[in-house]
């Protein structure tokens, strides 16, 4: 059973949970960035503990760094009954958390998500992995966190792009949960944050996810509603890191959802004036994809190499009104056309 802190004391919260596992050896896994601006924070507790830094950024998100983790594990001298300390983002969480469920078949491991998008998409929910063959999360499992420690006062370090990132998720959440939270979340002021009022809708946003993926932890049913954007956002994704001009997931998420609400219009009767002020909203924040009708035979065989995909099928989440979920539905090669147009043109 996963259990989820919103943090007040990180220092007791941590110990507490430390405590908890009886390890008889303890790992922090770090990234460049988090090492310098995050572990400070926990440095009372963490201070004397092998550490392992690996590089920043999705770039990194390999079999190669994976490798490198379990082989600082091995140099810990960790056993079975071990316990690893992702201190991250999203990259750190899901591959730690990897590495974690795979070494020794398996040790205990503790999120800190350090970015909006990992407290709200990446540390909670169980899956883990790393990107494989110019794909993202081709390789991976589920495997909960034992616990997930979130502590809003490191969003007080992020830039404006890893900001607007993580909100991307939320805004998919709200839209997944109906039409008062999609109010609250279409009107937030990203530009001039108001911290306090942000802690209450990433807790609110967390309860969504979490609601979500205990009714179906192993994606069979409804949880695939939280792959809401993510089928054409992943394509976006692919494509732009191939070129070597990478994004940041939220924003290819951003994108992806302006894409599949206006393949809801268009196929299920989503409001019209609710999927244009959430594309306005996102294009004011996020921008446009840099991609040109020549792009879109790739976007759409990336696409086709979804995982939700069935019988060579692409399965999209979309919704008939913010809270209505249609799962498993698929769109002619023309309406996904039409959605990207609309995106790059509206």
């Amino acid at each position: 059973m996963q259990t989820i802190i919103y943090s007040k004391d990180i220092i007791l919260e941590l110990r507490e949970a430390i405590e908890r596992e009886h390890p008889d050896r303890v790992v922090l896994l770090t990234d460049e960035t988090t090492h310098q601006l995050c572990r400070p924070v926990i440095e009372e507790v963490v201070k004397g503990i092998p550490e392992i830094i690996i590089g920043a950024g999705d770039v990194h998100k390999t079999l190669e760094t994976l490798s490198q983790v379990w082989t600082g594990l091995q140099e810990a001298g960790c056993t079975r009954h071990s316990l690893l300390i992702n201190l991250g983002g999203g990259m750190v969480t899901d591959l730690g958390g990897f590495a974690a469920a795979t070494f020794k078949r398996g040790i205990s491991f503790i999120n800190i998500p350090t970015t909006l998008l990992s407290m709200v998409d990446a540390a909670v929910g169980g899956k883990t992995g790393i990107n494989f063959g110019g794909l993202k999360n081709e390789i991976g499992n589920f495997c909960d966190a034992k616990t997930v420690i979130v502590n809003t006062q490191f969003l007080k370090t992020l830039d404006q792009q890893n900001l607007n990132s993580g909100y991307a998720e939320m805004l998919k959440h709200s839209l997944l949960q109906g039409v008062e939270m999609w109010q609250r979340h279409v009107v937030f002021d990203l530009q001039h944050p108001d911290f306090d009022l942000l802690q209450y809708l990433v807790a609110e946003s967390i309860s969504v996810k979490e609601r979500i993926v205990t009714e179906d932890p192993h994606e069979k049913g409804i949880r695939k509603a939280l792959n809401l954007g993510h089928t054409a956002g992943h394509a976006f994704e692919s494509l732009l890191m191939k070129r070597g001009t990478p994004v940041l997931h939220g924003y290819a998420v951003a994108w992806g959802l302006a894409v599949e609400l206006f393949m809801s219009a268009a196929e299920l009767q989503f409001p019209t004036d609710k999927m244009r002020q959430t594309v306005r909203f996102i294009i004011e924040n996020y921008g446009r994809p840099h991609v040109t009708c020549d792009d879109y035979d790739e976007l759409f065989a990336l696409m086709l190499h979804d995982k939700k995909n069935v019988a060579g099928k692409i399965n999209f989440t979309l919704l008939g009104a913010p809270g209505n979920i249609r799962l498993d539905q698929q769109a002619d090669r023309s309406l996904i056309d039409d959605a990207i147009d609309f995106l790059r043109e509206a």
